[in-house]
């Protein structure tokens, strides 16, 4: 891969001036990174140029046939200054996963990452240094082709933008409301749920949108054959502890294998905390809701890092969980993940990435 080119603004944006104020995901900063693909070329021509719209023709194959894959990371700053990622190989060895899902040509990971760590070098000053902040990163692969026809495409437009960001969830750390779908199917096994493409969204927004008119924060998905296995929860991995065990869905192919849900399973293994991937029926929940056996329930995602849930509504059945309250598992994990990805504790994991 040639040398990354860069083209600075002249035009520099106001940046933030209050972070408190910061929102999620409406404000980017001055530049992004783009590289393009073609048939018998590969991918070529990397920059770093200035923030602004996408060049694409109306009949991108993107819009059309929605061939695209992206990712979500995030950037912290350190009390001392310094920037550092957490787990990004992790991220980009992912994204390849779903560019082969979906017949999109694979990226050079090391060189992606080399790509990301530029970029944030150009934009260092946008990293936010609240308590709570961080720079959210969106690297993602769109088919431009000007072509109408369903084919894997021959041209792609790979990029990376960045935004200052508060927490995901307005309720941050406070436990959130969660509404089990019954009706509408995401994914199943041998489809896109394993991938991060924008078509798994889409097919959330409806009961989404449902949950929200009755007040509920996210949608917690079942299986979309018998309708009665748990699977994730529209932008986390969820887990349960269940009478002192630790128990979340096990990967079936139709959930996001998320980097946060496998670093908190790597976490309670190492503290040795009791903890099993397997298939959950939501009756086994509600089983041990009516017995005072589930003892606390969580989301985990790079966004919101671990979101306590404090109540699951399924059909006309509400199950407080935990008084509504952060359970001390949930808590804690929060802690030592926040802890290590800003920088707070020592990193015996090798998981955080500094930029230099």
């Amino acid at each position: 891969m040639t040398a990354i080119k860069k083209e600075l603004t002249k035009n520099p944006k106001k940046k933030p001036q209050d972070e408190s104020k910061l929102t999620f995901g409406d404000t980017f900063t001055d530049h992004m990174f783009i590289m393009e693909y073609d048939d018998g070329q590969g991918w070529h021509d990397p920059r770093i140029v200035p923030y602004g719209p996408l060049a694409i023709d109306p009949a991108a194959m993107v819009l059309h046939y929605a061939q695209e894959v992206f990712e979500g990371m995030k950037a912290y700053r350190t009390k001392d200054g310094r920037v550092l990622l957490f787990r990004p190989e992790e991220n980009f060895k992912r994204m390849n996963v779903s560019n082969e899902r979906l017949c999109v040509p694979a990226i050079d990971e090391a060189f992606a990452l080399k790509a990301l760590t530029e970029l944030i070098k150009v934009d260092k000053d946008w990293v936010p240094s609240l308590e709570g902040t961080s720079l959210y990163i969106r690297p993602f692969i769109i088919a431009v082709d000007p072509h109408l026809g369903v084919r894997p495409a021959h041209h792609y437009y790979f990029v990376i933008i960045l935004s200052p960001v508060s927490a995901y969830y307005p309720e941050g750390l406070n436990p959130v409301k969660i509404y089990v779908e019954t009706q509408y199917v995401r994914a199943v096994k041998g489809g896109m749920g394993f991938t991060k493409t924008g078509g798994n969204y889409a097919a959330s927004l409806r009961a989404q949108a449902e949950a929200e008119d009755q007040e509920y924060t996210q949608v917690l998905w079942l299986d979309g054959v018998e309708r009665k296995y748990i699977e994730e929860v529209g932008t986390m991995n969820v887990f349960f502890q269940i009478d002192g065990k630790v128990v979340t869905p096990s990967l079936q192919g139709s959930i996001l294998p998320g980097i946060t849900r496998k670093s908190v399973l790597d976490l309670l293994r190492y503290w040795k905390t009791p903890v099993e991937e397997r298939r959950i029926t939501i009756d086994e929940i509600a089983a041990a809701a009516d017995s005072g056996k589930l003892d606390e329930a969580f989301g985990t995602g790079t966004a919101a890092v671990i979101s306590p849930i404090g109540e699951l509504k399924w059909k006309e059945k509400h199950m407080p969980i935990d008084n509504g309250e952060i359970g001390p598992l949930s808590h804690k994990l929060y802690t030592a993940l926040t802890d290590l990805q800003w920088g707070n504790a020592a990193d015996p994991f090798g998981w955080t990435y500094e930029i230099k």
